[in-house]
């Protein structure tokens, strides 16, 4: 194959909205005078996303880790206390626990999902444990009834990461309504994004007024700072390109899922590869195409895929590989798990996320096909 002349395809491209409705929004903006500091763009942006989401309270932040950080912080958890995570995760999921002064606790991820392990989770609870945050990995929603109930039983704040997991639902239920809080990515590389934001949204319409105080320096009104709060707002142009991706988000989510059904197409039947489940009662955000590749029962390992795809000029991502314990800040630290030896420990070695956006074309699946089942040509209609 060698194709050398084949522009480089990436494993996410941002999804843009068309440039002169932007220019429109911007002429808005610069006629109004007002920026940032919560303003009539962003006001009408969080009222479109409480919608969306289907939630009472959807906060912009100017990025998911701030807003990661303002979820850990609004519910006043013991200083120094535990936060069981996973460690499959991006290393801010781990670096806001730290950051807020506590101290994470690792426990392993269920095989079929890779989403971490409720029964993990309850072995790693100790007297000094606070909160769960867990992680909607790739898209995959955790199991949160179970979740739910190892909060409720121990009395823990149960917060989900679903950086992966825009407008997904699961039996009807909008994912941004679980738990006690959800925060959101809306980073370039992310299904929706405002090329760098975020958002906090949580099922209780009460926790909307400590979040607007935690994102805008604790400041109640001109004359009073009732908290210790952190620059987390988003800027107005932001807020446009947000307001814009939110009209044609959908139409991205279905070109994915088309092209979840092609790449399922040829590797469904291919022995010791896995795929991301999707069930019925599952919306998927689309976030995400992971496979799992068994070495033993496949032939060639997931690095052997992943350069020969490289050679092709196509950029798959072995995400998450390093975890979260291979980095410097967390090395030594154990992962609870109910094996011997924790699965996240193999699977890391295994995972592979394709390209998965709409410029993916079927010139790009013949390739990526071809390197997968090991023939020199293939054609799609």
């Amino acid at each position: 194959m060698n194709n050398e002349n084949l522009q480089p395809l990436y494993v996410s491209s941002p999804m843009l909205p068309n440039i002169d409705d932007v220019t429109s929004y911007i002429q808005e903006i610069w006629d109004s005078k007002y920026v940032t500091n919560n303003g009539p763009m962003n006001q009408k942006f969080e009222k479109k996303l409480e919608e969306v989401l289907n939630v009472p309270t959807a906060l912009t932040f100017n990025n998911g880790t701030i807003a990661l950080l303002v979820a850990l912080k609004m519910f006043n958890l013991k200083p120094g206390s535990e936060i069981i995570t996973t460690p499959m995760t991006f290393a801010a999921t781990a670096h806001a626990i730290s950051w807020n002064g506590f101290v994470p606790v690792f426990a392993d991820v269920l095989e079929k999902d890779l989403t971490i392990d409720p029964k993990a989770v309850e072995k790693a609870i100790t007297k000094n444990t606070s909160a769960i945050l867990a992680t909607h990995v790739y898209g995959s929603i955790c199991d949160y009834e179970a979740l739910e109930d190892i909060a409720q039983k121990y009395g823990l704040k149960l917060i989900f990461d679903a950086a992966h997991a825009f407008a997904a639902e699961i039996n009807g239920r909008s994912v941004a309504s679980l738990g006690d809080a959800s925060i959101f990515s809306f980073h370039a590389t992310k299904l929706f994004n405002t090329l760098e934001g975020g958002a906090l949204t949580s099922p209780n319409l009460k926790d909307k007024e400590i979040v607007q105080l935690l994102r805008n320096f604790g400041i109640k009104n001109e004359e009073e700072v009732t908290h210790v709060g952190i620059n987390g707002k988003i800027n107005e142009v932001q807020a446009a390109i947000g307001l814009l991706n939110l009209e044609i988000f959908e139409e991205e989510r279905a070109k994915r899922k088309e092209l979840r059904e092609k790449y399922s197409s040829f590797l469904n039947d291919l022995p010791g590869i896995t795929m991301q489940p999707n069930p019925k009662e599952f919306k998927n955000s689309e976030q995400y195409f992971p496979v799992v590749i068994d070495k033993e029962k496949f032939g060639r390992s997931r690095d052997e895929i992943y350069e020969a795809l490289k050679k092709e000029n196509i950029f798959a991502r072995k995400y998450f590989h390093p975890i979260c314990t291979d980095f410097e800040p967390y090395k030594g630290y154990d992962i609870v798990s109910t094996c011997a030896t924790p699965y996240v420990e193999k699977v890391k070695h295994e995972v592979l996320c394709l390209p998965f956006h709409s410029g993916v074309k079927n010139s790009h699946i013949n390739i990526i096909k071809s390197i997968f089942i090991g023939c020199k040509s293939t054609i799609m209609n």
